[in-house]
């Protein structure tokens, strides 16, 4: 956590309050938004090592989630490898952004709504795709929740 992220500091004041007043409220909700950045992170850029399982591993986890067998496509396993890029590469970015939210709160701004939009939009492609019903409940709406969660935490202190 950078010096500043940990004192939630906005202004120039140099009193670690900025524009969050002496209660620390501020602060506090700078600090919790730093860690929920950070564990959402660092779970989100673990995706990367999913991009070098092999596919008989992908195939395994795929009949134990009681979706099948595993299509044995060239696209399956393009799309499985780029998603988990892209969700690594996603986590990257939290990561980065929870060095200092403060200075940035328009970058967290977009990422919560993007969680936000994004959570629904899986969410009913889960249901579209007839997914299993756990599988469609934990995945879209914790990533809208989490989107929800980072709005909240990143707005002006009053």
């Amino acid at each position: 956590m950078t010096d500043k992220a940990s004192r939630g500091q906005q202004g120039s004041s140099g009193t670690g309050h900025g524009q969050h007043g002496s209660s620390g409220i501020g602060d506090r909700r700078v600090r919790v938004l730093v860690v929920l950045l950070r564990v959402a992170g660092g779970a989100t850029a673990s995706a990367f090592l999913a991009i070098f399982l092999p596919v008989d591993w992908m195939a395994a986890t795929h009949r134990w989630l009681g979706l099948g067998e595993f299509p044995r496509a060239p696209v399956v396993d393009y799309l499985a490898r780029s998603i988990a890029a892209l969700y690594g590469f996603h986590g990257v970015l939290l990561l980065i952004i929870s060095g200092d939210p403060v200075r940035y709160r328009t970058i967290v701004s977009y990422v919560a709504v993007m969680n936000i939009v994004f959570g629904g939009l899986v969410f009913a492609i889960d249901l579209n795709a007839g997914l299993p019903t756990a599988w469609t409940v934990l995945e879209g709406p914790p990533i809208a929740l989490f989107g929800v969660a980072m709005a909240y935490l990143n707005r002006p202190a009053r």
